[in-house]
This record gives C-alpha cells, structure tokens and sequence, in this order.
C-alpha cells in the first residue's frame, strides 16, 4: 500500500479519537476516514457529521468487515478490545487500538497471538504519552552509563484534590470494563518499561477509599478497583516504590526520580522538566533536550507509515502492551492475596 490510500474505519471516537486519532489522521495525505461506529448511532452520526466520515454503521462489525476499509481505529473501553482486535486482523485489516491493551494480559496475549497469525498487517497500540518527548534522551542517558548501576525509583503520581465520596462511578473504577489496571499506573510503567525493561516481581498495597458508587442512573455498585496503590518492584536491577492515588488532597505534583551508583534523575511531567547530576554535583541541574530529540506524539503518522513499509511499529508494540498487561494482573493479585508476585513475560 506504498502509494494507495488508505481508508479507515473507527469504532468507538471517544474524547481522544476526537483530539487527537481523527484530525492527526486527516491531516496525512492519502489517508480517507470511511466509517464510524458509536456506542449510539446518534453519537455516531455527530461524530460524521463534524468530521467528515463517509457512513455510519449501527454495528461494529460491519466496519470490521466492510471491504472498502483497510485499517480500523479501536477507541473503545478496555472490554471491547481483545474481540475488536482479533476481528479486524481475521478480516484482514490493519488495526490501531487505544491504550490499555486490554483488560488483563490473557486478553492480551490473545491480541499478540492474533497479530502473530497475521504477520503482514500492523498491529500498534496508542502508547503512553507523558514521556514522548523525553524517551530517547533519558535512554540515552541510562544506556551511556551516566546514572551507574541503577538502584531505585520513585514514583508519585497523584491528584492535589481530596476524595469526592458522591462523585459517580467512572469506567475506569468499573473492573468489568477496564479491567486490572489501576488509575495511571499503566501508563507510567509502559514509560519505566522503555527505559529500564520489564519488572521481575512485585509486592503490592492497595484502599478502596469509597465501596461503593452510583452510576449515572442511580444505580449502586461495588467498586473493585483501588483508589490508592503502593507498589514495591524489582525493576531495572533495583528497587522501585510507586505510587498511584486519586485520594492525596493537596500532594505534590507528579514526580519520578531515578537513582543510581553514579546519577541522579529527575522527571517532572507537568512542567516538562527533567533534571540530573552525578556523584560529586550539589544539586540536580535542568537537562537540554534539543527541538530534533523532542519527537512527541506521532502515533497516526507512525501508523500509516507502518502500513506503507516507510517504519516499523515502536510506539507501542503488542509486546509490549501484554509486557504491560503481565505487571498489572501482577500487581492485582499481589494486593489481593498480601503476597509477592512475579511478573510473567513472553
């Protein structure tokens, strides 16, 4: 498909569909928008209307299996993800699935498995983006040897409000949709996961500050996903603490740190600052990060050119969405049975 157009189907044009999936994709030369399925034809017909899809389909696998589609774009909740992904590369297309992978990593190892049956069609996730422009300069650092031996991490990702105990029940807080993942958590270790490989084993603490929550038709239900997790992990050949809470009223900002025999590193992703020094410095000094290192967010360019032979898939790859999917499912049972787990890789 090196010079033919490339016609995509959406299902599921949820909040980051809009900002960023459709126009980053209608901006590439070659590229058509043919189909949208919503949760609801009414949505879907909007979602057409603004941003010019040719239909829309009242059923998913009708753009699934459409013959006029080459590619499909999955912006679904976590629960639809493994039966979307598997449909569209058995159909023969090429797919484009929203981050986290899945719900667990058994659905996620059947998503690899169905790629691997399909070697000739492009299978990607939509990556973690808080560290786009920073990855190859921290890898850099590490693979050069300016932080040493690495010896731990810290990571606190938090909110700055307090627990809103009538707030109703979020997706993200419903296990059946989302699955094991737990607030951020997932998106900051496919980040570590870049820099410092996959963990080997995890110990794990988790609240559920609030049971139980209404949904938005005032109906109750318990609430299996934690509001506030500490995580211990062997990553990196040291030892990492994480952190992830929507429950730390007036907490710092985000804020990822990692030491080493020689180094220093600091991450802080709402400024955009990263920050270092090395045995013998007395604080840490604000590291340059030049305009051609700052590659950002080109997930859609990334997978056209994927489907053209122009690239390979990076950002992110099926391997390392079940990578990812493998300490989350760790994670879980550790905070449900008080033991350590380890963590499963390929």
């Amino acid at each position: 498909m090196a010079d033919s157009p490339i016609r995509v189907g959406f299902v599921g044009a949820g909040a980051n569909s809009r900002l960023r999936h459709i126009p980053n994709f209608q901006a590439l030369p070659g590229v058509e928008l043919v189909a949208v399925a919503n949760r609801t034809r009414e949505s879907g017909v909007r979602i057409a209307d603004e941003y010019g899809f040719q239909r829309v389909e009242d059923d998913w696998r009708r753009v699934v299996e459409a013959p006029d589609i080459d590619a499909i774009c999955i912006g679904t909740w976590p629960n639809m993800h493994r039966d979307l992904t598997v449909a569209t590369l058995g159909a023969g297309k090429h797919v484009l699935c929203e981050a986290r992978m899945a719900r667990n990593a058994a659905e996620g190892r059947e998503m690899l498995a169905a790629s691997r049956r399909a070697p000739n069609l492009v299978a990607q996730l939509v990556p973690s983006p808080f560290t786009l422009e920073f990855d190859s300069t921290i890898v850099s650092m590490i693979s050069a040897g300016y932080l040493g031996d690495i010896l731990a991490v810290e990571a606190n990702a938090g909110q700055s409000s307090f627990v809103d105990t009538r707030a109703p029940l979020h997706w993200r807080q419903d296990a059946s949709l989302s699955g094991n993942n737990i607030l951020t958590m997932g998106i900051w270790y496919e980040a570590m996961l870049r820099w410092l490989g996959p963990a080997k084993r995890v110990t794990a603490m988790a609240t559920t500050t609030v049971p139980q929550r209404k949904d938005n038709d005032g109906n109750w239900h318990e609430v299996k996903v934690p509001d506030h997790i500490d995580i211990l992990a062997a990553v990196g050949g040291g030892v990492a603490h994480l952190r992830f809470s929507s429950v730390t009223g007036l907490a710092p900002r985000t804020d990822l740190w990692i030491f080493g025999s020689e180094g220093t590193l600091r991450f802080e992703p709402e400024s955009g600052r990263l920050s270092a020094g090395r045995r013998g410095d007395h604080e840490l000094s604000e590291v340059p990060v030049p305009a051609e290192r700052r590659i950002g967010w080109r997930v859609e360019e990334e997978f056209v050119n994927a489907i053209r032979g122009r690239e390979e898939v990076a950002r992110t790859t099926f391997e390392d969405g079940v990578r990812y999917m493998e300490f989350t499912d760790a994670v879980s049972r550790s905070a449900a049975t008080g033991q350590t787990v380890d963590v499963a890789d390929l």
